[in-house]
């Protein structure tokens, strides 16, 4: 995503498993790898983890 993931968008670079594609590769972006997991973040189950990236994206979207 050359001009950056905006909120609310399905990263590109996610697999069916939601797994990275370019985890540990240079070309992945320097945010990503700034962000790190914890158990608030991450919860007990996948769709707790994504409510809370949704709330992180809306919080620090461009107004």
């Amino acid at each position: 995503m050359p001009d950056g993931k905006p909120a609310g968008v399905r990263c590109a670079q996610l697999d069916d498993t939601n797994r990275c594609r370019i985890f540990g590769h240079p070309e992945r972006p320097a945010v990503c790898g700034s962000l790190q997991p914890e158990p608030d973040m991450c919860g007990a189950t996948a769709v707790h983890a994504m409510q809370f990236l949704t709330r992180l994206e809306i919080a620090t979207a461009a107004h």
